[in-house]
């Protein structure tokens, strides 16, 4: 019986070593979680907000070269794309048939208007001659008739009288000579006048039409980079044998003193960025190179991805201020868009802020405990938002959610303040 009652003694204190030695595992196991709790140091830094978006390097100021107006040809001649050329040199070539054809009509149609007034002013010439020479004979005739007027004396009535008619006769004449030669000069003048002004709107058509052949070559106005432009049929680089039209771009030569970054955003970061955000570059095909510049335009209109798709991207071009070296035209341009900056401000990682009802909270540490502590935030990014009020410098915040165990009591934002 005595031993029975030590067993059971002895059973019980073993039950009892064993209780302590699971409350002193659970204890030690709750200030290893404790210790392994991630914490981060409040403190002021300035928060960036930033987008990256990839780039093309543009020239802002470019020359445009066109096809000459009223022209509807065939490249037969064009500089490869990327080539520098001096002023003056040959970047295209154009055969339009119908601009030679209409030039060689209009040279014809000038030297047969030429030869058409030269032969009027032969003929009028001969007739005026020959209006003159009968001129001269009237009078010659009439003079010859006043002379033998000093017979009337001597001769009879009748023959007085045949002498008188044919001096009034020679008279008549004299008359209708005169007023022919005055039509003749109207006449003369206003032929003549008719085909001059005719050839001067076909030596003026003709200058035209010598200018537009001669535009059909186009030449480099400036020394600099010349781009070939993209066709308008195809979409792709313009080519020998590719028809251009009225003022259809050929060739692009830029300005390459001023550079500009052209970018496709996205509809969601196209909402994020504004005028006037400052924007950092770095370049791929210049390795150590970097520049600064700021949103200078944002084109409202998207344009489908691809065709029928309803996923849109919107322009957006970039000024480049600064740069250690001023990038090519075409270059790629990694743009780092700072949509947000603040400056020296209490800033937390977003992992650290919880919603407990309706409220945004942050569990900040108090000796061997967590207290829930109501803030206000204020802009905020993918990782980090910053804080307006509940925080201080120097606190010290869990990365996680602490046991339930470990927290210990809550601290509201005042009433005026929420």
């Amino acid at each position: 019986m005595h031993y029975f009652r030590f067993d059971h003694i002895i059973l019980k204190k073993a039950k009892i070593i064993i209780i302590l030695t699971l409350l002193f595992c659970i204890s030690s196991c709750n200030l290893k979680n404790k210790e392994n709790i991630s914490t981060y140091t409040v403190s002021n830094i300035d928060f960036e907000n930033s987008i990256l978006i990839e780039g093309i390097v543009e020239p802002i100021r470019f020359i445009n070269l066109v096809c000459p107006r009223n022209v509807d040809g065939i490249v037969t001649f064009l500089i490869e794309n990327g080539t520098y050329v001096d002023e003056g040199d040959v970047v295209c070539v154009i055969e339009d048939n119908n601009q030679q054809n209409n030039y060689d009509n209009l040279k014809i149609s000038l030297e047969n208007a030429i030869a058409e007034l030269n032969k009027v002013n032969a003929d009028l010439k001969m007739q005026y001659a020959l209006l003159e020479a009968q001129v001269r004979n009237n009078e010659v005739d009439t003079e010859i008739a006043d002379l033998d007027s000093l017979q009337f004396m001597f001769a009879t009535p009748t023959q007085r009288r045949i002498k008188e008619l044919e001096l009034e006769m020679a008279y008549i004449e004299k008359v209708k000579f005169e007023q022919k030669l005055k039509s003749l000069d109207v006449i003369n003048q206003s032929e003549v006048r008719k085909l001059e002004i005719n050839i001067q709107q076909l030596t003026t058509r003709l200058q035209s039409a010598e200018k537009i052949l001669e535009e059909l070559t186009i030449r480099a106005p400036k020394k600099g980079l010349a781009i070939v432009a993209d066709s308008r049929m195809t979409g792709s680089k313009l080519k020998v044998g590719d028809n251009v039209w009225n003022n259809m771009p050929l060739v692009i030569i830029p300005e390459i003193s001023e550079m500009k970054v052209k970018m496709a955003v996205n509809e969601t970061d196209f909402r994020h960025i504004s005028e006037n955000d400052s924007v950092t570059y770095t370049f791929d095909a210049m390795p150590g190179n970097s520049g600064y510049g700021r949103i200078i335009k944002k084109l409202p209109v998207g344009q489908p991805y691809k065709r029928d798709s309803k996923v849109k991207f919107f322009e957006v071009e970039a000024s480049i201020d600064s740069v250690w070296q001023l990038p090519e035209p075409g270059f790629t341009a990694n743009s780092r868009i700072i949509t947000t900056y603040i400056n020296d401000t209490i800033v937390v990682p977003q992992v650290a802020i919880y919603d407990v009802d309706s409220m945004k909270v942050v569990y900040v540490r108090d000796n061997k405990k967590y207290e829930m502590r109501q803030v206000m935030t204020g802009a905020s990014s993918m990782k980090e938002s910053v804080v307006t009020n509940g925080l201080k410098q120097g606190d010290v915040i869990s990365l996680i959610k602490p046991p339930a165990s470990y927290i210990r009591g809550r601290r509201l934002l005042p009433d005026s303040i929420r």
